[in-house]
């Protein structure tokens, strides 16, 4: 980003042209090929999250119940259908975070939560975490979606700076930030601790001014076209968002 000079001499950022601060986002269905996010509803969505939780990640040894999704935050933070409805209803009651239930279209069930947080309207930054996807969401076109229309409709209602952080040894999670377009912005050594143990974390960010690009990128990769009659992506959405990285690196 070019900078400009004072009167002073000092160097500083430049001038914020034709910017309104946008308005707290107000809970609203978000609607996608692939899925729904709907506000999220403890007494309404539950039932169906509790079952999805539970189920295993067939990839992951010796995780019968489900748990080993909830390693990087900090554990899951209830046992029974009654502790999960309990839970989803502090989220909600948290007047700092915007909850959703991501809606699977093909049962209509809920099979994962996503939120907004550190809303911060004035300063025109928002993002996206308390990601809690099920074993049905991994590697699905509905996980990515899910996302995507985080992204765009944050973007959509004037933000400047969407933010993604998660633990730094959360692989998957740093993956998943790079494929969608997040830019890695560095790891604040020591900024947390979770359950007892050292937590540090990586940062990653979408500017407003990249986001065009990127949800170019989205498009195309969604688009009908870029998949076969089984379901598999012809091209992925991590060869062209690296190629954005990359264009971005040069400007």
């Amino acid at each position: 980003m070019t900078h400009i000079y004072n009167d002073y001499g000092q160097p500083v950022g430049p001038d914020i042209d034709c910017w309104q601060p946008p308005s707290k986002l107000d809970p609203e269905c978000l609607e996608g090929r692939f899925c729904r996010l709907e506000p999220l509803e403890a007494a309404r969505h539950s039932e169906a999250l509790w079952l999805a939780w539970r189920e295993p990640d067939p990839e992951i040894d010796n995780d019968a119940e489900g748990h080993a999704r909830w390693t990087y935050l900090g554990g899951r933070p209830f046992d029974d259908e009654t502790g999960c409805r309990a839970w989803l209803a502090g989220m909600n009651a948290d007047q700092d975070l915007l909850c959703y239930a991501v809606i699977d279209f093909t049962d209509g069930q809920a099979v994962g939560m996503a939120t907004y947080l550190n809303i911060v309207p004035e300063e025109g930054r928002i993002e996206i975490g308390h990601l809690s996807f099920s074993p049905r969401m991994a590697r699905t076109s509905m996980s990515s979606e899910a996302l995507m229309l985080m992204m765009a409709h944050a973007f959509d209602k004037g933000y400047r700076r969407l933010e993604w952080k998660c633990d730094a040894l959360n692989v998957p999670s740093r993956r998943a930030a790079e494929r969608l377009g997040f830019r890695f912005e560095g790891v604040f050594r020591q900024h947390r601790v979770v359950a007892g143990r050292n937590r540090d974390t990586a940062w990653f960010s979408v500017l407003d001014v990249e986001w065009p690009a990127i949800h170019e990128c989205h498009r195309r990769w969604l688009a009908p076209e870029n998949f076969d009659a089984a379901g598999r992506q012809n091209r992925s959405l991590a060869s062209m968002t690296a190629a954005l990285r990359h264009d971005f690196s040069q400007s």
